[in-house]
């Protein structure tokens, strides 16, 4: 059973590795469709808008939490 459990880490990690190549490939097809409408500024501007949204989703969702966390705990005590 032991060898199974060491097993699945392995595995996982070999696919992670393997998934890299196709995740840098989107990187440059963003990056050429920025280059090529940086003339007049409208998709490009909606790609980092976009971007933006994205990483700002994640963070919002936690500090929510967070702050739920914060007053369950504030309030037991």
């Amino acid at each position: 059973m032991k060898r199974v459990s060491t097993l699945i880490p392995l595995a996982l990690l070999v696919f992670a590795l393997l998934a890299v190549e196709q995740a840098t490939g989107q990187c440059v097809m963003c990056k050429a469709v920025a280059e090529d409408s940086a003339d007049d500024g409208g998709l490009g501007a909606g790609l980092n808008r976009g971007i933006l949204y994205l990483m700002a989703v994640p963070y919002i969702l936690l500090s929510a939490l967070f702050f739920v966390i914060y007053k369950k705990r504030k309030s037991a005590s």
